[in-house]
């Protein structure tokens, strides 16, 4: 059972023929479901993490049961979705036979591109009085929180699209990337601020103090199998914050690939580095 992030659209793991982590797995004899978020409309706008995790991702895992004639899945979440389905796995242990964690966050001042405090709070006394007012935190601004993290990025990455053949293969999927990246989700507004003050700022994870609907999500009491996937050139999750859920887990895997934090899933050298160690994870699981 595959989970997203809230900010991101699913088929970044599904992207092309070649590049889609969910079919290349399929290929192997699983069976990947794929979380669709869509975007918050209507009633969705006032849904906290608690909502999406305790509703929809646990009625997910229901209809999974149902598919599997009640054997666990394995959850595998990435980025955002890791935190979630750390929380589900909490939750449902006993509906669960793993945990995989896709560039997962959990200590959000570890790391080099940590923003400092100051920052942090002009971050969120900029963006959640606009996320009240309308509802949701514009998709827009979202990407200029992003691009704070590493300001010359988008230079970088398109001095060297530049320098690509136009009708190459590379090229092609350097501009598929590219329109994901850009085709985001807004982000309901109570879940903006649950991340901007209580994630980002207060550091709620990494102190032991989020909770999902009343309950402290601590992942040393999780007793599942767990694998992190902690990509060295990440530059949205710094590994030091994905490392240090690493720390905090009972029994985890831990893998490192050479990549960034979209690399892992559907770079050159996924396949290699992020795939195949993911896919013998779970085969050892099945055994």
């Amino acid at each position: 059972m595959v989970v997203p992030s809230l900010i991101n659209r699913s088929y970044v793991l599904d992207l092309s023929e070649k590049r889609s982590l969910c079919r290349w797995l399929a290929g192997q004899g699983f069976r990947p479901f794929l979380m669709d978020w869509g975007a918050p409309n209507g009633t969705e706008q006032r849904f906290g993490l608690s909502d999406y995790t305790c509703g929809y991702l646990e009625r997910a895992l229901d209809h999974v049961l149902s598919v599997t004639a009640g054997r666990p899945p394995v959850l595998l979440g990435y980025c955002m979705g890791g935190l979630l389905t750390l929380a589900l796995a909490q939750r449902r242990a006993e509906d669960v036979s793993g945990l995989a964690l896709l560039a997962t966050p959990w200590d959000f001042h570890a790391g080099e591109n940590a923003l400092p405090d100051g920052q942090l709070a002009a971050v969120s006394s900029s963006c959640l009085p606009l996320a009240s007012r309308l509802g949701y935190l514009p998709v827009d601004t979202l990407q200029s929180l992003f691009a704070l993290l590493d300001p010359m990025a988008v230079t970088r990455k398109f001095v060297g699209f530049s320098k690509l053949d136009p009708d190459s293969q590379s090229a092609r999927e350097f501009v598929a990337v590219e329109d994901w990246i850009n085709d985001g989700v807004p982000l309901a507004a109570p879940v903006a601020g649950e991340c901007l003050e209580g994630w980002y700022r207060r550091n709620l994870t990494a102190r032991g103090e989020w909770e999902i609907d009343g309950e402290k999500i601590l992942p040393e009491h999780l007793d599942l199998p767990c694998l992190a996937i902690v990509p060295a050139q990440d530059r949205i999750v710094p590994p030091g914050s994905a490392l240090a859920l690493c720390k905090a887990l009972r029994s985890v895997e831990l893998l490192r690939p050479r990549s960034g934090h979209v690399g892992m899933v559907v770079g050159q050298q996924a396949r290699e580095d992020t795939w195949q160690p993911l896919a013998a994870w779970l085969s050892a699981l099945a055994t």
